[in-house]
């Protein structure tokens, strides 16, 4: 929705300060389907040939998010915590082979079907899945558990990332996809030197708008769109780093209220539950 919003202002700012000050707006409009032909055939062209297809899916499916809110809420993160609460205290009183089954068959635990949105969601349930067989399987201490928590994060980060990278070169390579249209523009317009001067301005003009538009369509559309699904994927690595926080915080020999406790103080502040909210809910559930 805000970015939608911000678009909209972007859009009335540019175009209706160049209205207000004389600025013929049907010059650009005429202009404006050829160079947003031109551009957006040339950059569509250029993601294609320099993405492998997981990239050109990750970042479709990365900019699909950009219009929703985001999922990681203080909500989620209790209902995060409060399951890895649940499974940390049954193992603790009845031991780790007691969670061997909700491990192995997470669909059909009671304690997964208790959180439902993040008990439903496929890579918080295989993270944390992976992580516990682990600790069941009682082979590796906390310290090879956690390189290997690293490395799968920083798997998961590289992976998230390579979308982001992806649109931001969208928006470098726009501004010059503008001056491609621009030039055509002006080879077009030099090819009609023999016409009155009104109408060479306004070919002149036309080709111009190639350069304006790409410029603005990467500073105002691409860009944002690249920051904004940074901060998407910096906030699904939280979510992975807290889980993280937890288990081994268990490993080490804290007991549940306190691993919770552990992972509840590295999450993001704006989305941090106070310890009686964490409380409160834990026990509601």
């Amino acid at each position: 929705m805000f970015v939608i919003v911000g678009w909209l202002i972007c859009i009335a700012c540019v175009f209706g300060v160049f209205i207000i000050h004389g600025g013929n707006i049907s010059v650009v409009l005429k202009a404006l389907p050829f160079e947003l032909i031109t551009i957006g055939g040339a950059t569509v062209g250029a993601f294609v040939a320099n993405n492998q297809m997981k990239v050109i899916k990750a970042t479709l499916r990365g900019l699909g998010s950009c219009f929703k809110g985001s999922k990681y809420t203080k909500d989620r993160y209790m209902e995060l915590m409060a399951l890895l609460f649940d499974l940390l205290q049954k193992a603790r009183k009845e031991g780790l082979m007691a969670i061997e089954k909700d491990v192995e068959e997470p669909e059909q635990s009671e304690i997964f079907k208790k959180h439902p949105n993040v008990g439903s969601d496929h890579h918080v349930v295989e993270f944390v899945t992976d992580y516990l067989r682990m600790m069941v399987s009682g082979n590796l201490n906390a310290h090879e558990i956690e390189n290997i928590m690293d490395g799968a994060i920083e798997a998961h980060h590289v992976e998230a990332h390579a979308a982001v990278a992806a649109i931001q070169r969208i928006a470098g390579g726009l501004p010059a996809f503008g001056i491609v249209a621009a030039v055509l523009g002006v080879v077009n317009t030099m090819g009609s030197v023999g016409q009155p001067p009104a109408v060479l301005g306004g070919m002149i003009g036309s080709a111009l708008v190639g350069t304006f538009l790409g410029i603005l369509l990467a500073y105002a559309f691409a860009e944002p769109l690249a920051g904004l699904l940074e901060q998407k994927v910096e906030e699904g690595g939280k979510e992975l780093q807290c889980i993280k926080t937890i288990l081994l915080a268990s490993m080490q020999g804290y007991n549940p209220s306190t691993a919770v406790e552990f992972g509840r103080q590295i999450l993001f502040s704006t989305e941090r539950p106070t310890f009686s909210e964490l409380e409160a809910h834990v026990k509601k559930k």
